[in-house]
């Protein structure tokens, strides 16, 4: 038995340059959130319904130690042979004729990987295409681009009776314009008061000086 896992170890080694289109995996990618199950699907297009499907996972490992690990077996006669440190609390694994889905529960940031598919015929092997998972704590939030808002200046309009844009005219600013409007006028009567007042000074001094 070690043996035939040893050398099923070495053959998984070329799942992904070698993936045939005899086994469909799906999805090809799957991201997940910790503690949620995942499901992946395996289906044997060109294989009977008594064809066994193998399940391996290709550790996310970093470096080029990558090595794969045998995690479960099953056919149609639900006869399931689980990997030596697989729990079979962790996944399960059902045949429906030629396809095989695996079940992956609460599945953890280390859970991450590549998982393959395989059957054994004689004397070859065949490899999916394989399944990318990779689970995150928390699934990262596209921030929103923030709108400037550029406010409107409005303006003042008198009470008419043609209809204009724009509020009316309060209290406060008619105010203001009545003030304007009496200064420029005090200032225009001062004005010519100061004027009028020059003048007939000089008229006096000039009577003064011709006497």
């Amino acid at each position: 038995m070690g043996l035939w896992l040893g050398l099923l170890f070495v053959s998984s080694q070329l799942a992904a340059l070698h993936g045939s289109s005899a086994l469909h995996q799906s999805p090809e990618s799957i991201k997940a959130q910790t503690n949620t199950t995942v499901d992946l699907t395996c289906e044997a297009k060109t294989f009977s319904s008594s064809t066994r499907i193998y399940w391996l996972r290709r550790l996310k490992a970093p470096g080029k130690d990558r090595h794969h690990e045998f995690l479960v077996v099953g056919d149609s006669t639900k006869n399931t042979v689980y990997g030596e440190h697989v729990g079979r609390e962790k996944l399960t694994v059902r045949q429906e004729t030629t396809r095989s889905i695996l079940s992956l529960k609460s599945v953890k940031p280390e859970d991450s990987g590549a998982y393959f598919c395989m059957t054994i015929g004689s004397p070859e092997l065949t490899f999916g295409k394989g399944t990318q998972l990779s689970v995150v704590d928390v699934f990262p939030t596209t921030a929103q681009p923030t709108k400037k808002t550029t406010t409107k200046r409005k303006r003042c309009r008198f009470p008419s009776l043609v209809t204009r844009k724009g509020p009316p005219c309060g209290p406060l600013t008619l105010g203001l314009l009545v003030t304007g409007v009496l200064i420029l006028l005090v200032s225009l009567g001062v004005a010519i008061h100061l004027y009028y007042l020059q003048r007939r000074a000089r008229l006096r001094f000039m009577k003064q000086f011709y006497k």
